[in-house]
């Protein structure tokens, strides 16, 4: 009796280490699955909160807020170069801040944002060349502005590098540049710096302006998919090009892309929009010469509808008549007017 006993001793202490392991296992895997359900929840919220845009700014606030920090005078220009450091500073200091780069949840897994920061980033680099070949120089054999030649030279940086150095070091060093040169322009005893608010010098820049909106409608309208004949030489029958074409092509954006490309549209007509009432104060006198005032005005107001509340959760991609919406043929309706607007604005610049 006493080795059964034995037995059943070591049975039931078996049986409990094996209970007791169990439990041990269960109660390591709950905790397991609630942290990781805990971290997805987190992660979810972040990414929710970083992805929203951010809202429109006062061009007029900004400058003057500028001007303030940089004990500085308001004259020509001011309010364009204000706006650019402006932008800087929300591409930088957004929710979640500059995530093109990022490495890291829930940035990593973002697309929506990061294509939005191209958008204007892209904006940024086109006025900053502009400034820096144009606008403050006089003519061609003039000496360019430093502030201006390092300005460029930082937003032009690769906008994915997240290590030494950083992008968004890259581009704070590009809005000091800036600053610097706002600092020296509204000095009346620093004449190094200049801002010509010029006609020809404005056309430069709406030149610009133009061929990218007129690349973004093109790539808008594609998310239906379109039949497109080759055009690229058309009206000079002497003109060549590298490599034949053909004659007809058929493009169309895909599904994986449609978000993509919608995104960076908003972010090139969030940033442009507020360029072009930058360009209202700092060139007014030369557009009411030219009885152009309106025309920007116009401008803006075809911009302003591409910033308007995105209530569905993604982005839709109906059918020209189908049932559902297809959000990247209404804001590439929006660009193209805008765009057609720029045109003609350009032209009314040369020969009004």
């Amino acid at each position: 009796m006493s080795k059964l006993e034995d037995m059943t001793d070591q049975v039931k202490e078996h049986v409990k280490d094996t209970l007791e392991v169990s439990s041990s296992s269960t109660n390591v895997l709950r905790a397991t699955s609630v942290a990781l359900g805990s971290f997805f929840i987190l992660v979810s919220v972040l990414a929710f909160y970083w992805d929203s845009e951010p809202h429109q700014f006062s061009v007029t606030s900004v400058t003057q807020k500028q001007l303030d920090e940089l004990s500085t005078n308001k004259v020509t220009g001011s309010t364009t170069v204000s706006t650019m450091i402006h932008i800087t500073e929300i591409l930088l200091g957004k929710p979640g801040g500059y995530l093109h780069n990022d490495i890291m949840l829930p940035g990593v897994l973002m697309d929506n944002q990061p294509n939005w920061e191209f958008g204007v980033l892209v904006q940024l680099r086109d006025m900053a060349r502009t400034m820096r070949n144009n606008l403050s120089r006089s003519q061609s054999q003039s000496q360019e502005d430093p502030d201006l030649v390092r300005s460029e030279n930082q937003f032009y940086f690769d906008n994915d590098s997240w290590m030494i150095p950083e992008t968004e070091d890259e581009y704070q060093q590009g809005a000091k540049a800036l600053a610097k040169y706002l600092q020296r322009l509204g000095d009346p005893e620093d004449q190094s710096a200049q801002f010509y608010a010029r006609a020809d010098n404005l056309r430069i820049w709406l030149s610009e302006v133009e061929t990218r909106l007129g690349s973004l409608s093109q790539r808008l309208s594609a998310s239906v998919g379109k039949r497109q004949l080759d055009t690229s030489l058309a009206g000079d029958s002497a003109a060549t090009q590298s490599t034949p074409a053909a004659s007809e092509q058929q493009l169309k954006t895909p599904w994986i892309k449609l978000d993509d490309v919608f995104y960076e549209a908003r972010g090139t007509t969030w940033a442009l929009l507020h360029l072009l009432r930058a360009i209202e104060i700092d060139f007014q006198d030369v557009l009411i010469k030219k009885n152009a005032l309106v025309s920007v005005q116009q401008i803006i107001r075809e911009l302003e509808p591409t910033q308007d509340t995105l209530w569905s959760p993604v982005i839709l991609n109906g059918g020209g008549f189908g049932v559902l919406a297809n959000h990247s043929l209404v804001m590439g309706s929006h660009v193209s007017r805008a765009n057609a607007a720029i045109i003609d604005l350009r032209r009314l610049l040369e020969d009004g």
